[in-house]
This record gives C-alpha cells, structure tokens and sequence, in this order.
C-alpha cells in the first residue's frame, strides 16, 4: 500500500520543512539527499506518513555509514499522541485478563512497518534534544528480559535519561513508543 500523489508531496513538503527547520539533527545531510532517497524508495513514504499521522514528527537523525541508509526517527517533543495505551507485544496484550488495550507497541510498530527504539538508539535520539520529559516510550526488549516477563521504556527526567522496568503486559495513557525508518 502507498499514499496518493498529493499526500506524498504534502508529506515531503512537511519533512523538508522539518529537516530545514532542525539542521542539528543531520549535520553534513542536504535535502537533496533525502529526496533522492525518497525517490528510490517510494514506499518508505507510507511508513513515514504512518509517523506522521501517529504524532511522531520523522526528521532524519542520522546515515549509516556503511549502507548509506538515512535513519529517520520520531522527534516529537512527547511520546507520540496516537501511540500511546499500549502493551509492549502481543503475548503481554493477550496475557491480560481485562481491561486490554487495543494495540501493541511492537504489533503496531510491523504493522506500521518501523522498528521500535532500542535503548542505546533512544539515548543517542536524546542527544538531538529533550525529549519525553512528560511520557515514556517502550523500547526493544532484549530477549532475555521478555523471557521472564519484562519489558523496558525509557524517559528523560531530571535532564538525565532513565530506562526503567514493566511487565510487558502493562499500560499507560503517557506511555507509547518511539520508531525509526532506515530509507
């Protein structure tokens, strides 16, 4: 599934202002990067629309040097609004017996066809400036911990960013979760 022509343009129009508009983000990245970028990957638009549409204001914040993928992330100041109230996965969303929120955070994150943050990418997003100073955002699990039940997220408290500990059932309506798209 892709976007129409006019909501891609609008959503390029929409980055590029965001990209002008926070050059410490990407040093040594121009615009027209990105839009080649773009260009040869059209369906990473749908992706990066679902941020949008989700609260996650996407600004590029970095390249792989090895690739030469561009890193794009959610830079919403909060945990994006329309992602949060979730269970971080599947097997916690079914493990509750009531009150279960509608989604996941990694279901959603597949389904949106991003990956979820893992915690030295979070740190390194915190960097760029402050952000989930009021919420908290689930992060990529490792294994071993999920295993027994857990499940981390992160915030900024006290200019000093935290990683914390839940079941992996649990939900908050401030808590929802921070992606990144590699184009």
């Amino acid at each position: 599934m892709s976007v129409t022509k006019k909501r891609a343009d609008e959503l390029l129009g929409l980055l590029k202002s965001r990209f002008e508009q926070n050059p410490a983000r990407h040093p040594g990245i121009d615009w027209a990067q990105v839009q080649a970028r773009l260009d040869c990957y059209p369906r990473k638009l749908r992706a990066l629309d679902e941020m949008e549409a989700s609260g996650g204001e996407p600004d590029v914040i970095g390249q792989d040097a090895e690739t030469g993928e561009l890193i794009f992330c959610d830079c919403s100041a909060e945990s994006p609004a329309g992602r949060r109230s979730v269970c971080y996965d599947r097997e916690g969303l079914e493990s509750r017996k009531e009150h279960r929120p509608a989604d996941s955070a990694v279901d959603r994150a597949a389904a949106m066809g991003v990956e979820l943050l893992t915690e030295a990418e979070y740190r390194q997003l915190q960097t760029l400036g402050c952000f989930d100073a009021k919420t908290s955002s689930w992060v990529r699990t490792p294994a071993a911990i999920r295993a027994l039940g857990g499940a981390l997220f992160c915030d900024r408290r006290y200019d000093t960013v935290f990683v914390y500990h839940n079941g992996a059932q649990s939900y908050y309506a401030a808590r929802g979760f921070r992606a990144s798209l590699r184009v």
